[in-house]
């Protein structure tokens, strides 16, 4: 039998699995959530010029919206993490 094969067939001799990275979310959220900010301000601007941008400014507004129920989110979900580890 090739050598390829042999982990699905004998679970064995798999490596073993690297350990998960514990990421700080928060950077994520915020960076991802700024760069919906940004792009509101400059779709508000095109509004305001007079270019027909409603569906972009609602699309921001919920990029917006969800970045920042993520860091609400990922609060209470770092705050689980630090009360389960004491």
């Amino acid at each position: 039998m090739s050598m390829k094969f042999a982990p699905l067939i004998d679970p064995a001799v798999r490596k073993p699995a690297p350990k998960p990275v514990r990421v700080d979310l928060r950077k994520v959220f915020a960076i991802g959530t700024g760069l919906w900010i940004v792009a509101l301000i400059v779709v508000l601007i095109l509004l305001a010029v007079g270019y027909s941008v409603m569906p972009l400014v609602i699309m921001c507004v919920a990029g917006v919206i969800i970045g920042l129920l993520l860091l609400v989110w990922e609060y209470f979900d770092r705050w689980d993490y630090r009360r389960l580890g004491q």
